[in-house]
């Protein structure tokens, strides 16, 4: 299980958000670059369509490779009213072959995009990742060195932490509590549901530069 918010903020107030973050986990950021193929299956493997996810990660000297299969949401009273999305997942470490092996299956490939940007990964409550990105496409197959913004000056802010059945009220209140902490930066909401950059972000960012170099100097 895996408990998830999602929310945009725009390019120029990552530097702040990024001060934020560091000053909330104590930890170093790690650098994000990750080619996503998102392989469909096709009518031979039955009625029900089924999708996976391939990811490359293109930041480690030898790239490395994961599938990811994200299965449905949380559903029933409990679950409307949490402001954090609970949802099904499996992720597995694959071989460099992993592509031909899903195409041989009958999977083919829907689209791919390259998500560049830094995470943060840190205990809290939880084992909460945020991820802040920017989504490429790439104008020819795998073309990931000609990769171009999906959405220019807009950035995507993930907040991630893997959960149990035993234990998924707690790490769903330790990620609502760590989003408040984002809130005048941007807003956090369940994935699918848009609620635009925050209005209050231009300030909030003034005033984290502000302070960030008042504690250089």
């Amino acid at each position: 299980m895996e408990c998830v918010v999602q929310g945009i903020i725009e390019s120029q107030h990552v530097e702040a958000l990024e001060i934020l973050l560091q000053g909330l986990s104590g930890v170093p950021k790690e650098r994000v670059r990750v080619h996503e193929l998102c392989l469909k299956s096709g009518p031979n493997l039955g009625a029900v369509p089924s999708e996976v996810r391939l990811l490359c990660d293109l930041a480690q000297p030898t790239p490395s490779w994961t599938v990811r299969h994200v299965g449905g949401a949380m559903r029933g009273a409990g679950a409307e009213q949490m402001s954090v999305l609970v949802r099904t997942i499996v992720e597995s470490k694959v071989g460099h072959n992993v592509l031909r092996f899903f195409y041989s299956l009958g999977y083919k490939l829907d689209h791919e995009l390259l998500k560049e940007g830094f995470a943060f990964r840190f205990q809290r409550g939880a084992q909460i990742t945020v991820t802040v990105t920017s989504a490429n496409r790439m104008p020819k197959l795998h073309a990931t060195d000609e990769a171009v913004p999906v959405t220019p000056g807009i950035q995507l802010v993930e907040i991630t932490a893997p959960a149990a059945a035993e234990n998924y009220n707690e790490v769903v209140s330790a990620v609502s509590s760590f989003s408040e902490y984002l809130a005048p930066l941007l807003h956090l909401s369940k994935p699918g549901i848009s609620a635009g950059t925050a209005p209050t972000a231009a300030a909030a960012a003034s005033s984290l530069m502000s302070n960030s170099r008042a504690k250089t100097l």
